[in-house]
């Protein structure tokens, strides 16, 4: 036997030793490649042709079309051809674009939410505007949601309506645990000062991420969960000026972006241990003790207010190990030269 015919051997015995996996295995492997290329698979032997059919993932590119009406077409078979009783793990969409989109988005989270979805992750182009169903907000099996603008520059995190979503359409999933909103609009039909809880009702959420984000409509964003562990605030923009945030088993707290002077902080989160603060402006926080603080690390690119300096220091005198800009120590360190200054003086 030749070394042509060992390879081949080789390759049937290792075709075998794949075919020869639970399905459970097959389909997470499958699960890191698109549906489209998964259901190629089907072509290499009897074992693996109804493989696809019973996938629990789904995972749909617009990478992988060039003309929308043919993405649509592939959508329907891909939906009608599953094994009807196989519930749907997690979906995954990418690079949507195009108004007429809205269609197909629809219809795969229409069929996904139908067979008890609990991992939603979506990312469209930042010209896209997505305007998702209201049963997405009342989901009583998710557990992971992500929405993401992709290639998302600084510009358009200022400028981009990105996804529209309204106050008055409440966000009621009870198993939610993790959140994470790129690049997302968050809106009130009608101006008002009043705090608007989005997420209250979200009793399990313990990941809470709003990155580029814009606001609009409303002065007060309430974050009141009583499980929530981690929640990042990043670069969010519009209308905004007042954070309640209300957490008594939050562990990590990071506040990052061009934050204004207007900006106050209603912080309750006993049991915080990590605090991070970057920005323009001094931090201004109306808060309990922190007690359980280990980490803090402050950055204040111009602090211009002595006394809120002093008066956060004091707010965080039980932290173990606290980092500070070079910035806030001069500002800091005036104040204690000018009153030296004075004593001297006397």
């Amino acid at each position: 036997m030749d070394s042509s015919d060992d390879k081949k051997r080789m390759n049937v015995e290792d075709d075998d030793r794949l075919s020869s996996l639970q399905d459970e295995l097959i389909h997470k492997i499958l699960s890191f490649i698109g549906i489209k290329h998964a259901i190629q698979t089907s072509v290499l032997s009897s074992r693996w042709r109804f493989i696809w059919t019973s996938m629990p993932y789904l995972n749909f590119s617009w990478d992988d079309f060039y003309e929308l009406p043919k993405f649509s077409e592939f959508v329907t078979r891909v939906l009608s051809g599953r094994n009807n009783q196989t519930e749907v793990s997690s979906v995954k969409l990418s690079n949507f674009r195009g108004k007429d989109s809205d269609v197909i988005v629809e219809q795969i989270m229409k069929y996904a939410f139908s067979h008890n979805i609990q991992q939603l992750n979506v990312a469209c182009l930042p010209q896209n505007n997505v305007e998702f169903p209201p049963f997405l907000f009342s989901s009583r099996s998710l557990k992971h949601l992500s929405l993401t603008k992709e290639n998302f520059s600084a510009f358009q995190r200022r400028h981009s309506s990105s996804y529209v979503f309204k106050a008055k359409s409440t966000w009621e999933l009870p198993v939610l645990t993790t959140l994470y909103l790129y690049g997302v609009t968050l809106c009130c039909d009608d101006n008002t000062d009043k705090c608007i809880g989005f997420f209250s009702k979200c009793a399990n959420l313990k990941n809470l991420t709003l990155k580029s984000c814009y606001t609009e409509g409303f002065k007060g964003l309430s974050i009141c969960l009583p499980l929530l562990s981690n929640l990042t605030i990043e670069d969010v923009y519009g209308s905004v000026e007042d954070y309640n945030i209300v957490a008594p088993e939050l562990k990590n707290l990071n506040m990052s972006g061009v934050f204004t002077q207007d900006h106050q902080y209603l912080i309750s989160a006993p049991a915080l241990v990590s605090l991070l603060y970057k920005g323009f402006y001094d931090l201004s926080l109306s808060t309990d003790d922190f007690s359980s603080l280990e980490k803090a690390d402050i950055c204040v690119s111009y602090p211009r207010d002595a006394r809120k300096a002093l008066r956060l220091l004091q707010q965080l005198h039980n932290v173990k190990f606290l980092t500070l800009n070079l910035e806030i120590v001069e500002v800091i360190g005036g104040v204690y030269l000018m009153h030296l200054t004075m004593i001297f003086s006397l």
